[in-house]
């Protein structure tokens, strides 16, 4: 499959990677609640554990990225791309000591794009990392 879900800026990569440097293996989780819940969560793969219903959306670097099963229900047609900007976010989040936030920038999928992974056959849910 050559569509791709999510994806990441080259800053929020560089950001990531030197997170993984400092603190292991990560995950994203995006819940879709309130507040900060709307924004990708960044934690320690294994500090944060994927529910049965959360949807598996595909990989930024070598980092899983997950979103609640309700919150896709929303995004399903939409391009996700992970991107980092100045100012804090939620205090659970490992990026959160350096005064940046991760942040998702959003884009409809073409029809052509849409097709496809619908071809593909439906999202996995649950965990697929043993996180």
């Amino acid at each position: 499959m050559t569509v791709k879900r999510v994806d990441i800026t080259a800053e929020a990569a560089k950001l990531l990677g030197e997170l993984a440097g400092e603190h292991g293996p990560l995950l994203f989780h995006q819940s879709g609640g309130c507040c900060d819940g709307s924004s990708p969560m960044c934690y320690p793969r294994g500090e944060f554990r994927i529910g049965s219903r959360d949807v598996y959306l595909g990989e930024v670097g070598d980092t899983p990225f997950y979103m609640s099963g309700p919150q896709f229900e929303y995004w399903q047609h939409t391009h996700l791309t992970v991107d980092v900007v100045p100012g804090r976010g939620s205090g659970f989040s490992v990026e959160a000591p350096r005064g940046v936030r991760f942040l998702i920038r959003s884009r409809l999928f073409t029809d052509d794009e849409y097709r496809e992974l619908k071809a593909a056959g439906p999202v996995q849910v649950g965990p697929q990392h043993g996180a």
